[in-house]
This record gives C-alpha cells, structure tokens and sequence, in this order.
C-alpha cells in the first residue's frame, strides 16, 4: 500500500513538472514569435539624473544643456531627490529643480518630477540623514516633502506628468521594505495638490507584477532592460521577444484596467559589474553600443508603447567629453532626429 501511494506521488510530480516545464516552453516559445507591427511614431525622451551627472566628474548643467541644444531631446523625467532638496528638516533648496524646469521651458520641453524615498538612479532610496533617525516622524516627514514639491510645481505648465516612487514594488535598492499603504497616501495627496495631472507609477520590465503598480497608476511605467551581467553567470541576455512585454499589457488592462502604458526605463548604458565607468572601455561596450543602442530602440518600438525613455543620457555624454568616445551620443543624435 504504502509503494502505491508512493508510486502515485511521484507519478503525480512527474506530471505536474512536465505540464509546468511544458508550459514555460510554450510560453516561451510565444515570447519570441517574431512581431510584425512597429510603433514608429512612439515619441523618445530621456532620464535626467544631476546626481549622477556630477558623481561621474561632470558639469551636470553643461551635459543637461548639451541634451536640450544638441540632442533636441524635449521629453525629460527629472528625480527631485529628497535627500537633495531637503537637506535638513524644513530646509528646502530647489535651486538645481528650477533651473533645469526652466531650461527646458525656453525649448518647449515637457518634464515628468519624479518624487518620493525611491527616485531613479542608486542607491535607489535618496532619504535624508536627518529623517531616517526619526522613525516615528519618517512617514510624515515623506508626505511633506512631496506637499511641498507637488505645490511649488503645480503650476508650471512645464511639468507634464507627476511619477510617484520609482518601482515601488522592486526589492532592489538601499531602501525600506515596500510600503502599499504609504505609497498610496502619496499617490492620493499628489491627486489631492494636483487633480490636473496624471500620476506614473513604474514596476520592472522583467521582474514586477505590474498590476499592483498599474492599478494604482494613471499611467504604468515599464523598465526594459536587454543585457545585465550577473554573478556566476556574466552577460546575460532576457531570452524574451517583444510579445512578453505585450502579454503583460494584456494582464494589466484585463486585471487593473490599465490602458495607458508607457517604457519609463529603456537599457541604453552598460549593465556591468560595478560602477559603469570605472571598468575599461571595452567591457562597457561589451553590454552597451551604437549597435546594442538602435537594437534596443527597435525592440521597445515592436512592443507598441507610445512613449520611450532612455536611460544612460549621461553616460554618452561622458564618453563624448571624458573619453574622447562620441559614438553613443551621435547614434542617439541621430534617434532623436528622426521624425517620430
């Protein structure tokens, strides 16, 4: 009797992990079908990060004119980092934010702010010193730092979207575990300061649900990365086809009712492993090239979003100043020149 059960039991595993491995097979198969359709018309922009500008040893205000005049690039998401703008408790200092809103203003750019603990660019969660000793006063301190950005901007006619956290659901960053019910107490107190604009709401490509990002967003945002490296594996490249990205449209609008879905984060600098510009030359063309560049593009351009942001704007800069490199910038020129 007890043989039998036992026989039964692994008769049943067998099954079951055939049915799943047959599933993922197919699944993947579907993934990379090839897709014939191509959203040519899909508008590109860029992230913009002064932080992360200046930790590479640029003049961030030189790279974010250079993007404006030489790129013509007039789409921009913005991270208005707390850590930055509030240094101390109180203390607000939105010199740099001004500045670069009004910039973009004289050449009739559209800017998405991006707010809250998690904004793009590492360490992910840019919270200041003074506000993570106050655990108690953490939670209050973070909706009034948002209040007082959302009021500052609301009537700027240069600010196009509000994006509320960055991939908020993503266990990825030096951050506090994710918080829905805080998340949307931001969300509900931008909406509240600014019923006029929509809120972005952003979850990985890869990785994320999306659906508790989407449900929650005006407009969903999708990270797309292509190639990372990995310890113990090295280069790696998704092995999925413009269909996943589709497939998972799909389960947002069928599921949160989201119709309005757009590429926040498109891969156009090295993943590698450590800082991007410390490794040589070569190995950060190894996950990221002219070539890699336009590949990218045509793929987030198959799945059929209407809106696509770079990610790596200051990198290419820094290959053209630092590194006598221009190639990237020149192949994003002649993207964005494109009529789209």
């Amino acid at each position: 009797m007890f043989r039998k059960i036992i026989k039964r039991v692994f008769v049943f595993l067998g099954i079951s992990l055939s049915v799943i491995f047959g599933l993922t097979l197919a699944l993947l198969g579907y993934f990379n079908l090839p897709v014939s359709n191509t959203n040519v018309n899909a508008r590109l922009g860029v992230t913009f990060s002064d932080t992360y500008a200046t930790s590479i040893g640029l003049d961030w205000k030189a790279a974010y004119t250079a993007m404006l005049d030489d790129l013509k690039i007039r789409k921009i998401r913005i991270p208005v980092y707390w850590s930055q703008v509030e240094p101390y408790k109180g203390g607000y200092d939105f010199a740099d934010v001004d500045w670069e809103l009004s910039e973009a203003k004289k050449r009739g750019a559209e800017i998405i702010l991006a707010v809250g603990q998690k904004t793009p660019r590492w360490p992910e969660c840019n919270v200041p010193d003074w506000a993570k000793n106050d655990k108690q006063a953490y939670h209050g301190d973070l909706l009034k730092y948002i209040d007082t950005t959302v009021r500052r901007y609301k009537s700027d006619p240069t600010v196009k979207y509000w994006q509320v956290e960055n991939e908020p659901f993503l266990g990825f960053g030096i951050c506090p575990p994710a918080d829905a019910n805080l998340l949307d107490s931001e969300i509900a107190l931008v909406h509240n300061i600014d019923p006029t604009r929509k809120v972005i709401v952003t979850d990985s490509g890869e990785l994320g649900m999306w659906i508790p990002a989407a449900s929650r967003a005006d407009i969903f945002g999708t990270t797309m990365y292509r190639t990372i490296w990995k310890k113990g594996i090295g280069y790696y490249q998704y092995p999925i086809g413009p269909r996943f990205f589709q497939f998972k449209d799909w389960l947002i609008k069928t599921f949160a009712h989201q119709y309005n879905a757009i590429v926040i984060e498109l891969q156009a600098e090295p993943w590698i492993n450590g800082e991007t510009t410390t490794d040589p030359l070569s190995e950060q063309f190894k996950s990221m090239n002219p070539d890699q560049l336009r590949t990218n593009v045509d793929y987030a351009e198959k799945v059929g979003f209407p809106q696509i942001y770079l990610w790596g704007v200051e990198w290419w800069y820094w290959l053209k100043v630092k590194e006598n490199h221009p190639e990237m910038w020149d192949a994003a020129k002649k993207l964005y020149a494109d009529p789209r």
